[in-house]
């Protein structure tokens, strides 16, 4: 019953359109992340660490962790102590930067166990913001909560850019304090911006024929389902829809494991939560459903900025509720199957903008 009661505040606080930033924390969490690629054909060679990331935590001392399986790779996101685990290797690309994770929790939250506030809902006080700094930023989003990575060596203007709107704090060895003494300088200053002006989508959009769960189970019923997990992960390729040809471009390959601070979150295909035991999976009454809008015609790379507000700020507009997961290579927003007409109608229109 908790998770059902959880579930249901997760979807109010993602769809209200009332809440405000001015009672809202800015957390800054004390890992220090990676960001890396693998290869497909390299796979094999990092799944022995990849399974003792996502199955043995307490193993590693690792304690964020996330996996997304594209049709182009596989995306780590990993603490610096998880990281150790992945050996070198050719088919491992890795982003020069290191990461610093943020999250914004109502007061008194704390970074996965809050009143998830949803990225559209972060588009104006959070994302469009640092947007404008020309600040790069990562976004995952999970069942729990959503997190804007930002480069390590960019937090004082994060922290600069966001004071305003937040009460800034950062865990330091599990404890959350006060962020008011990182040397921040009074030297930045507000770029002058346009009012109300539409921000182009530069980067072709598609939207893929399968229909996605978001969806967590209980850590404690992960030894039930880690070979089926496993599976799923590594080694079945996925499962198609019925009558699907593996020539069927309109269904891609699309899953995404994370595992932070004791924390699971799922993202898969409506088939393939099928594979799964009846009432393991955390869902909803409404059984909601979620279509994606995959962002790039071409890798993105990290140093290009206002991608995830270009997309997050007309949803926002629209009230329009999502999740984001950015990939070492793409970016993919899900938003309910109810509005995927509307939302790529509405993204079209800024696509075109942008031509």
């Amino acid at each position: 019953m908790f998770f059902f009661i959880r579930k249901f505040i997760h979807f109010y606080f993602r769809c209200s359109s009332n809440e405000k930033t001015q009672n809202m924390e800015l957390h800054i969490l004390e890992h220090t992340l990676k960001v890396a690629s693998i290869a497909k054909e390299g796979i094999q060679i990092c799944t022995h660490g990849l399974i003792k990331l996502a199955f043995l935590p307490s193993k590693t001392r690792c304690k964020f962790f996330s996996l997304t399986e594209t049709p182009e790779d596989y995306t780590i996101i990993v603490d610096e102590e998880g990281f150790k685990e992945l050996p070198e290797s050719e088919h491992l690309s890795v982003a020069e930067a290191t990461w610093l994770a943020l999250n914004v929790v109502s007061g008194g939250g704390s970074a996965t166990n809050s009143q998830p506030i949803g990225v559209t809902k972060i588009a104006k006080s959070v994302i469009a913001p640092l947007a404008d700094h020309n600040i790069s930023v990562f976004m995952l989003s999970t069942y729990q909560t959503d997190f804007i990575l930002v480069r390590e060596l960019d937090l004082p203007m994060v922290m600069h850019t966001l004071s305003s709107e937040f009460t800034l704090l950062r865990v330091v060895n599990g404890e959350t304090v006060a962020a008011n003494s990182l040397g921040v300088s009074n030297g930045f200053v507000k770029p002058k911006l346009g009012i109300n002006l539409p921000r182009p989508i530069i980067h072709p959009l598609s939207s893929p024929s399968n229909m996605f769960c978001v969806t967590s189970l209980d850590p404690d019923t992960l030894p039930s389902v880690a070979t089926l997990l496993m599976d799923v992960m590594f080694y079945s390729g996925g499962i198609k829809e019925p009558g699907a040809s593996s020539e069927d471009s309109g269904h891609i390959r699309f899953f995404s494991f994370s595992l932070i601070e004791g924390y699971i979150s799922l993202v898969m295909d409506e088939q393939t939560t099928q594979r799964f035991p009846n009432n393991v999976l955390f869902t909803s009454a409404s059984g909601e459903l979620w279509k994606m809008v995959r962002i790039g015609g071409q890798p993105l790379g990290f140093d290009e900025c206002g991608i995830v507000a270009q997309i997050s700020e007309p949803l926002a507009t629209a009230d329009i509720p999502a999740y984001y997961i950015s990939t070492f290579k793409f970016d993919h927003a899900l938003v309910p199957e109810e509005n995927i007409q509307s939302v790529i109608g509405a993204l079209r229109t800024n696509e075109s903008a942008g031509q």
